[in-house]
This record gives C-alpha cells, structure tokens and sequence, in this order.
C-alpha cells in the first residue's frame, strides 16, 4: 500500500465527482490540500490530503470548531504524529480505483430503478414488497467516475446486492475509460480487491475534541 501518498490530480477528481454526489460545493486547491465547504449543521468545511505537507499541521493548529475535518491519503498514524494536541485520528477507510473491469452482477428479486440527473446517477433496488434494500450514487466527469454511499441493509447483505448497485452505476456512465474510484472501509476494501481495484493509500480522518 502507498504511504507515501497520492496523485493530486486523482484526488482532485475523486473530490469533484463525490462533490456532485453529495450535492455540495466542488474542491478548491488550500493550503497543499482541498477544502470542500460543505455548510451542514454537522460539517463546516473538510480539508483532503494527497500527502503530507506543512500546510497540513499549520491549519491544524489555526482550527477550533469539530465541525472542521481533517482527511489524508496516508494511515492514521501519518497523520497523529503531524497534529498538535486536541485532536483525535481515525483510520479504516481506503482510496481505491477500479481496473477498469466491468461488474458482472446476478439477477437480483424486486426492480433496479437507476435515474441520472445530469452528472449524478442515483440506483435503488426495491423488494417486492416496497422495501428498499439497496441503494448507492455515482458523480461522474470527464475525469473519473466516482461511486459513492454504496448500501445495503442489513438483513439484505451478502446477497450480491451491493455489487448490482455498483453494476447499475457503472451502466449509466457516459465517459469510458476515465478512472473509477471510491473510499472504502477494511470489509469494502476485501471485497473490492477480490473484484480487481487496487488500494491507492490508506484514508484517515482527524477531528477537533470538544473540550
């Protein structure tokens, strides 16, 4: 795995399709990174790392509301070592691109509803009884196609499901070729290598400790 980092330019693009996905402002290059100003209740702004570099700490220690996020390209304890005190680093997530291989899914019960709304690509399956059992999205550019918020529920997993979703998505994609990425958490991660995607690097977030 990559511990040295990422590409910019992936991660630029990763940002600008999740962005579409999520309905929130696109990346804008700060401080060595990308903040994304995303203006929830929950979430003032996040910064995205391909590396470490010193704009990294020194917005750290500028920062003092939790609802500020700090994201890197890089394991957990990259990025511990790099923070002043008060703040607490969480690990398990991965930056992963596709090989570019097609998602062979089986036939799944209930009905697969994809709709595109411009660049993004929302797809529900729903059982026969109403319920929804899975669902996921994709923001695509000419850049990278990006997947994004891949679900299953509960009493639905292992059932292939959340490969049909991401067959779904991959289907409705208007430029071929342009890489295809996603964060992943560790159970994600095994089942994406097992499909050809390689891991990039590790993804770990820092977050303020309320006082």
């Amino acid at each position: 795995m990559n511990t040295k980092g990422v590409d910019p330019d992936i991660v630029y693009a990763w940002l600008c399709g999740r962005s579409l996905a999520r309905g929130v402002p696109q990346p804008v290059a700060d401080q060595g990174g990308f903040r994304v100003d995303t203006g929830t209740e929950a979430e003032i702004s996040r910064w995205v790392f391909p590396t470490i570099g010193p704009g990294l700490p020194a917005l750290a220690r500028g920062l003092q509301d939790p609802r500020y996020l700090l994201k890197l390209c890089g394991e957990a304890d990259q990025l511990r070592l790099i923070l002043p005190g008060g703040w607490e680093v969480e690990g398990g997530h991965f930056f992963m691109q596709s090989s570019g291989a097609r998602f062979e899914a089986a036939s799944v019960e209930g009905s697969i509803d994809v709709v595109r709304n411009d660049a993004v690509i929302a797809v529900r399956i729903v059982a026969e009884d109403g319920s929804l059992v899975a669902s996921g999205y994709a923001g695509e550019t000419p850049n990278a196609f990006v997947y994004d918020r891949i679900a299953t529920a509960p009493a639905h997993r292992r059932q292939g499901l959340g490969r049909a979703v991401m067959a779904a998505l991959q289907g409705a994609r208007h430029y071929p070729g342009t890489p295809e990425l996603l964060v992943a958490t560790e159970a994600g991660r095994v089942l994406y290598e097992r499909l050809g995607w390689r891991t990039l690097s590790a993804y770990s977030t820092a977050t303020i400790v309320r006082p």
